[in-house]
């Protein structure tokens, strides 16, 4: 398996930078979108997804080197290579949080609305994203056979990309990928429910996002390891509970209270 794309001169371009900058767009065309319904200020939308972009990616990165560091003390340097992998989501998703916090109290905008906006998208961008890990050969589980995986109906090319050295692993990013799918997909009919509130689209999220890579984490070899604890789990259940809560919060709150998808139920951007 390649993971370079295409390779001009001496620069490289390698396909896990380039599945993240389709992923990226993707998001931000459907954020925007969204957005355009309730009349929220494109511009206001574009720059926010902007930093958090940056912001996320650096702090993916600053995540996978914090679990990692006896493999960057030598040379840090390669550090910046993050096209050679290495980005964890939990800490791309901490710091794209905390900088859209940070900018919609700025301008006065009502966090919790705007994340609804975002995640949703979001896990389509994860779910193209993931396939970075394909080409890269990384973020996959044990060793197994070619009859497993077709009993499993995995596509014989992810397959073929799995079988590094001769030997065949389960594709773990893939089962990720295709989940994070269904659940976007999911969440798409559900966001334009008569009654559903604000908060409930994070909320799902939450839950469903922390289910998924608490599973999938069962059976990658690569975790990034916290004492004898994988950290992804560790967060996947706080995310769960975090979810959780608020969806019981938001049960409390009456019928017609608060709604998504009202029109009036949205802050006057002035951006």
């Amino acid at each position: 398996m390649d993971p370079v794309l295409i390779t001009i001169g001496g620069f490289e371009i390698r396909w896990y930078s380039v599945l993240i900058l389709i992923a990226a767009f993707l998001v931000f065309a459907l954020v925007q979108t969204e957005a355009a319904r309730f009349k929220i200020k494109q511009d206001f939308l574009f720059n926010m997804m902007f930093w958090a972009l940056i912001f996320g990616i650096i702090g993916a990165r600053l995540y996978y080197v914090i679990f990692n560091i006896d493999m960057f003390k030598d040379n840090p340097i390669d550090i910046l290579k993050v096209w050679n992998g290495g980005l964890a989501i939990h800490g791309g998703l901490m710091a794209g949080l905390i900088t859209i916090i940070l900018y919609t109290r700025k301008y006065k905008v009502r966090t919790i609305r705007i994340l609804d906006m975002v995640c949703v998208p979001l896990l389509l961008g994860q779910a193209i994203g993931r396939w970075g890990n394909f080409f890269n050969q990384e973020a996959h589980g044990a060793a197994t056979t070619i009859e497993r995986l077709q009993s499993l109906f995995v596509p014989d090319f992810v397959i073929e990309g799995m079988t590094i050295d001769g030997v065949v692993y389960s594709p773990t990013f893939y089962y990720e990928s295709i989940a994070c799918l269904l659940l976007f997909i999911a969440l798409l009919f559900i966001r334009r429910g008569k009654y559903v509130k604000v908060g409930t689209m994070t909320a799902l999220y939450l839950m469903g996002y922390g289910t998924i890579r608490f599973f999938i984490e069962m059976s990658r070899t690569d975790a990034l390891m916290l004492g004898g604890f994988k950290v992804a789990q560790i967060v996947s259940v706080i995310m769960f509970i975090i979810g959780l809560g608020m969806l019981m919060i938001l049960s409390r709150k009456g019928k017609f209270e608060d709604l998504y998808n009202d029109n009036s139920n949205v802050e006057k951007v002035r951006f």
